[in-house]
């Protein structure tokens, strides 16, 4: 990363001895950024738990203290906290949604997360990750996802199929994070993960792989076909029967309720809710492009295959 959060903790390291900075030596072949800060990271780390936390991320005093007494109390290998995230923009607050409710649609909620029986139902969410260290050892640690973009989820998937206890909580009030700051970013940001991320988390079932691209487009694509129907039959493009409107009418009805809730839940004025179209075409977009450039990623100034 070219950012300043290196010369920020050494300067915090200066007046706090608790705290060390570690920096990671050159990237290897074969190896994403994140993961090699990961594991760079763990190599120095003396605890019986290993918290890997974002920089951009805030937390509560209490967090880490919540987290170290879920852990013990619930007997878990992994604890992963899901926070709010922080929009501040236009396209921020049109787009994040978007793309978390596609999330939902396909992993359901925590208790969905956890419950599940399926590796591949599980998930973490790589802004905030504790796990103990026998339990990272055991499975490879982030070498063992060297090479994945969603190395959170996979690590996750990981450790499940070695019999580790997971979980995935809520935490909005201990955790917030502001992912991307411009519409760029968003759309560099999720054009990265969405497909290269998500094709590595497929249910080991025949043909998902072939069908995965068709599923991602599947969210947007219902978004915008009622909504599509009725401004050309407004526009007088062609005639819709009574059933065809019906329909139109009625999805389009429900997605703007759905819509209102979204915003409400998220504590944001329901005038968000009448832009879904715009935010479902932007997100039609970003998929497009995703579906594109396939397992190739560029972030951060790197080019990556993900295997």
């Amino acid at each position: 990363s070219r950012d300043a959060t290196g010369e920020i903790a050494a300067r915090i390291a200066d007046d706090d001895a608790r705290l060390r900075v570690v920096r990671a030596p050159d990237l290897p072949d074969g190896w994403f950024g994140k993961p090699w800060a990961c594991l760079t990271g763990a190599r120095g780390a003396r605890g019986e738990i290993l918290c890997f936390m974002d920089a951009d991320t805030t937390q509560s005093p209490d967090l880490l203290p919540r987290i170290v007494n879920a852990m013990r109390t619930r007997e878990l290998g992994m604890l992963s906290v899901a926070g709010a995230q922080e929009m501040h923009t236009f396209w921020e607050t049109l787009l994040q949604p978007q793309v978390f409710s596609m999330l939902l649609m396909r992993y359901g909620g925590t208790e969905s997360v956890n419950r599940s029986r399926n590796a591949w139902d599980k998930i973490a969410n790589g802004q905030c990750i504790a796990i103990r260290r026998d339990a990272y050892d055991r499975v490879g640690g982030h070498a063992a996802v060297r090479d994945k973009v969603a190395e959170d989820l996979m690590l996750a998937q990981r450790l499940f199929v070695a019999g580790v206890p997971t979980a995935l909580v809520l935490g909005t009030t201990q955790l917030s994070t502001r992912m991307y700051v411009s519409l760029g970013a968003l759309v560099r940001g999720w054009r990265k993960n969405i497909f290269a991320g998500g094709i590595d988390a497929l249910p080991p079932l025949r043909g998902t792989r072939a069908v995965f691209p068709v599923a991602l487009l599947v969210f947007p694509l219902a978004e915008l076909a009622p909504v599509t129907a009725l401004l050309t039959r407004a526009a007088g493009m062609f005639w819709l029967g009574g059933a065809t409107l019906l329909w139109a009418w009625t999805s389009t009805t429900a997605l703007l309720v759905w819509w209102l809730a979204a915003y409400l839940r998220a504590r944001r004025s329901p005038l968000w809710a009448p832009l879904f179209p715009l935010g479902a075409t932007v997100l039609l977009w970003i998929i497009l492009g995703a579906i594109v450039r396939g397992k190739r990623v560029a972030w951060k100034g790197r080019e990556y295959h993900s295997r």
